[in-house]
């Protein structure tokens, strides 16, 4: 497990956080809903190995980032992320988000783009792609149905829909565990608040999609081809890995990135 050696103050809670300290490039990474900074432990070492600045995190709420006493929206992720970016003085970073740390990744990206200098997606909705009736009854049903699991079977429950190895089951079991089911609730809603519909948008800076060949949550097996396609990007799919690849397949996620960050450079 990556030390978090720092802790940044915020309303309601303190967050805490590692920098592996000033260098290249500098990379933020987001994890997703219940899950905390361990979902990107080989992937934020390879980025500080390669030279670059890796910033990995525990967001409000989540693993060492408790207790939270503030309400948890979606406004407050964002406002926690760009608090830790101007905190330690991230020059244009590249943001690098998971599930819910997608959703925020590219809320972010859509109000101040000229702050990025790149978005990686890794198995979560697109925020801005079209909706069906049945897709939009499902996001509003999500939170409600999980509120009627037993809190002590929730976490074992997620951990299995999440990942198709058992390393990755057990961690995030662990992290799960943490959080409490009227925090996860809570998170969950700002999750799907993050999904907005806008036909015409498009990503205004370099993207890279990565996805779990076997991810069964959610709408993201449907969202993430076409929001590709809609973009005319592509998207980096890994076989053999679920809803977190980076734990089901690190060394496959690692390559991808490593390979975006390559073309970032190539491209200054």
């Amino acid at each position: 497990m990556v030390n978090l050696n720092a802790m940044l103050p915020l309303d309601g809670c303190s967050v805490a956080f590692r920098d592996s300290g000033p260098g290249g490039r500098a990379v933020l990474f987001l994890h997703g809903a219940g899950a905390d900074h361990v979902s990107f432990e080989e992937q934020a070492s390879a980025v500080a190995n390669s030279g670059r600045r890796a910033v990995v995190w525990d967001m409000r709420a989540h693993g060492l980032s408790r207790p939270n006493r503030s309400r948890i929206t979606a406004d407050r992720f964002v406002a926690d992320a760009e608090a830790l970016i101007s905190e330690l003085g991230l020059d244009h970073p590249v943001l690098v988000g998971h599930s819910l740390g997608g959703n925020i990744a590219q809320e972010m990206v859509r109000r101040e783009p000229e702050a990025y200098s790149g978005l990686v997606v890794i198995d979560a909705t697109w925020n801005s792609g079209p909706l069906g009736w049945m897709e939009r009854r499902l996001l509003h049903l999500a939170a409600p149905t999980l509120s009627l699991i037993p809190a002590r079977t929730l976490p074992g429950l997620m951990a299995r829909a999440s990942a198709v190895t058992d390393a990755a089951q057990q961690d995030l079991m662990r992290a799960f565990s943490q959080v409490p089911k009227r925090d996860f609730l809570a998170i969950w809603q700002a999750t799907a608040s993050f999904v907005r519909p806008a036909p015409h948008y498009r990503t205004p800076i370099p993207l890279c999609l990565i996805r779990g060949a076997q991810d069964r949550t959610g709408n993201i097996a449907k969202a993430m081809p076409a929001w590709a396609e809609h973009e005319g990007n592509g998207e980096v799919v890994i076989p053999d890995a679920g809803h977190v690849p980076s734990q089901d397949a690190p060394e496959a996620v690692t390559t991808a990135l490593l390979r975006f960050l390559d073309t970032l450079d190539e491209a200054r």
